[in-house]
């Protein structure tokens, strides 16, 4: 992991293409501004482990239909 101090103002830039800027710190709060191009997706990880769980639960095969699908192939 590589770790930096960065003061409001100022930036890091990933890979070229993305750009993380402090906006503010207030508290034990930092407000960071991300440039990003769309076809990057940009989600705080809460929100992309939510995404992944939505995404495994909607993949499974209900054991009903399991069932059914398995005297079909009977």
């Amino acid at each position: 992991m590589l770790i930096l101090r960065r003061r409001p103002g100022e930036s890091i830039v990933i890979g070229g293409e993305i750009v993380i800027k402090v906006l503010e710190v207030s508290g034990n709060q930092i407000k960071l501004g991300i440039e990003a191009p769309a076809h990057i997706p940009v989600h705080r990880l809460e929100v992309l482990e939510r995404i992944r769980q939505e995404n495994l639960s909607a993949a499974r095969v209900p054991s009903d239909l399991e069932n059914f699908l398995l005297k079909l192939k009977k």
